[in-house]
Parts: structure tokens; C-alpha cells; sequence
């Protein structure tokens, strides 16, 4: 599946912040260039993880097809909370060594991290989509199942949470950076496609 312009503009947007952070008084004194070295790093790692991404889902029991998560989620979402409780054992055993714009700054940074940690895991690795010639199913972390009769899908489209199947009968929204994400979104935009023409042939006769 190709690069987003997302997955492009979002790491140097937050490059270019954290160097242009650097010579302002407040926060010249954190270490921003290695804040920025990191991201420059993981970024570099993401992109290398995107190539190697599988576009076709896996074959399961049963005539299903399942997306699964890509090295990339397990990157971001292992790599995250390594990185959140490296900089936590930073703060509780060497942040008397650091100022309050320092510890501020480096909680943060450990929310963030945490945060975005737990929530790729709730939507991406505990998270299983599967498809067969009827049907897609979804369910989710918590238990939940949405199933969407393909003669009921009405559009597919892209957005900040991944791409969403919408039907009549609900939205199954999952990430573009799941092993056949684009094998389905594909799939589901030709069932969408036929959908539309056949109920405009319906509608004119």
C-alpha cells in the first residue's frame, strides 16, 4: 500500500518542532535534538517496517480471509511503552539531576508515549477484521462484533483512525497498517462500486 501523505507530513512536522523549539529561552535547554534524533530514527525504522508490510490477508479456516497486525504496530506499540518506561526510570532515579521544565516535560513524554502505546494495542493488535464472500466481521478489544453484509456496503474512505467500510447497517473502521489492509479496502470498494450501480439500474427501471 503506498505512503499517506499523513504518515509523511506528521514525523516532519514534528522535526521541524522540536528544532524550532530548540533556540527559543523556554525550552533551549531541553535535549530537543535528541528528541528529534529519536523520531528521526523511529521514523526511518517505520518507513523500512512499511515496505516489508504483507498487502493480502491471511487464509484462515472456513473459505476467511483475516487482516493481522504488520511489524509496524508491533514496532509502535512495543517500541512505545519500551520507550515510555526508559525515560519513566529516568525521571524517578535521576530527576534530581533535572529541573521542573525538565521533569514537565519528560512526564509528558511519558503519557504520550504510554498512551499511544495502549491505544495501538487496543486498535490494532487486539483487534480482529476477517471477510469471506458474504460477509466482513470486526471485533473488537472489548468484545463488541460489527458484521456488514457486502450487498449492504455503501462507500469505503480513508481517515486519521485507518479506512472505513460503511453499510446500512453500521462502519467497520480498520488500520491501513494491518497485513491486507489493502487487499480489503479494495475488495470492499468494488462491493461498494457494484452496490451503487446496481441500485441505479434498480432506480431506473
Amino acid at each position: 500500500m503506498p505512503l499517506r501523505w499523513q504518515e509523511v507530513a506528521l514525523p516532519l512536522f514534528v522535526i521541524t518542532l522540536l528544532i524550532a523549539l530548540k533556540y527559543l529561552p523556554m525550552t533551549g535547554h531541553l535535549p530537543l535534538s535528541r528528541a528529534a534524533g529519536v523520531v528521526a530514527f523511529g521514523y526511518a525504522a517505520f518507513l523500512a517496517l512499511r515496505l516489508i508490510q504483507p498487502e493480502e490477508g491471511i487464509t484462515v479456516e472456513g473459505g476467511w480471509s483475516e487482516l493481522r497486525p504488520s511489524l509496524v504496530e508491533y514496532f509502535a506499540c512495543y517500541g512505545s511503552a519500551a520507550l515510555a518506561s526508559v525515560l519513566l526510570f529516568a525521571v524517578i532515579f535521576m530527576g534530581d539531576a533535572a529541573d521542573t521544565t525538565q521533569l514537565i516535560a519528560t512526564y509528558l513524554a511519558v503519557l504520550l508515549l504510554a498512551a499511544g502505546s495502549v491505544g495501538i494495542g487496543l486498535a490494532g493488535l487486539f483487534t480482529n477484521t476477517r471477510w469471506d464472500n458474504r460477509q466482513v466481521t470486526q471485533r473488537t478489544a472489548r468484545g463488541s462484533q460489527t458484521t456488514l453484509v457486502w450487498a449492504d456496503v455503501r462507500s469505503v474512505s480513508p481517515n486519521w483512525r485507518g479506512i472505513t467500510i460503511t453499510g446500512t447497517s453500521g462502519r467497520i473502521t480498520f488500520s491501513q497498517f494491518h497485513g491486507g489492509a489493502a487487499q480489503l479496502a479494495k475488495h470492499a470498494a468494488t462491493r461498494a462500486m457494484r452496490n451503487a450501480e446496481t441500485a441505479t439500474k434498480a432506480f431506473a427501471a
